[in-house]
C-alpha cells in the first residue's frame, strides 16, 4: 500500500511540474493540491489498515468500510476547502492532478 501512495505522491508532482509549464505557477499549485486531495486520504486510510491488521485479531471488514467512508469524506472536505481558499485556482489542473493521482495504480499493473 506504501508503493501506491508514494507513486501517487510522484505522479502528483509530475502533473504539477507539466502543469506549471503549460500554464504557470497557479496551475501548478492547482495540480499539486488536487494531486494531495487524493494522496493524503489514501495515506492516512493505508495506516489506518496497516495499524489495524498489527492488532492481535488480524484487520477488521468493518474498519476497512469505515475507513473508506473517513478517505471519501475526506477527500470531499480537502476538494472542497481548495475550491473555497484558493482564489487563484485552475479547475482543468486541479481535476488533471486529481485524476492522474487516482489512476496512478495503472502503472503498478504494467510492471510485472
Amino acid at each position: 500500500m506504501l508503493h501506491l501512495v508514494l507513486l501517487q505522491l510522484a505522479t502528483t508532482v509530475v502533473t504539477g511540474l507539466i502543469a506549471g509549464l503549460i500554464a504557470g505557477m497557479p496551475a501548478l499549485f492547482s495540480a499539486l493540491l488536487g494531486g494531495l486531495c487524493c494522496v493524503i486520504p489514501n495515506g492516512l486510510f493505508a495506516l489506518r489498515l496497516f495499524a489495524n491488521a498489527q492488532k492481535g485479531g488480524g484487520a477488521n471488514p468493518m474498519s476497512f468500510f469505515i475507513g473508506e467512508f473517513i478517505k471519501i469524506a475526506l477527500t470531499l472536505a480537502l476538494l472542497g476547502a481548495i475550491a473555497w481558499l484558493y482564489r487563484d485556482l485552475n479547475w482543468l489542473a486541479l481535476i488533471a492532478g486529481f485524476v492522474v493521482a487516482l489512476k496512478s495504480y495503472i502503472i503498478l499493473l504494467f510492471r510485472h
